[in-house]
């Protein structure tokens, strides 16, 4: 059993172990944070313009409860 687990062997180890139990979730995972940086850039620009933050397409309309009817009971 190698003792030294430390820097690129650990490392190197610690990617293959991502990639093998991850696998399913990277894709999920990257389009997520490529929606997050652009939401984030948007609001620097709009910070640095003067503007007042503008509203994300990402945040759902406010629904009053008992409204919605998509769900069936």
């Amino acid at each position: 059993m190698p003792a030294n687990l430390g820097g690129w062997t650990g490392l190197i180890l610690l990617l293959v172990v991502i990639l093998l139990f991850a696998a399913p979730k990277l894709p999920q995972l990257a389009r997520s944070l490529g929606q997050s940086m652009t939401i984030f850039k948007k609001e620097i620009k709009a910070s640095k313009d003067g503007d007042a933050p503008a509203e994300s397409a990402a945040d759902p309309a406010p629904t009053a409860e008992g409204t919605d009817s998509s769900t069936s009971k």
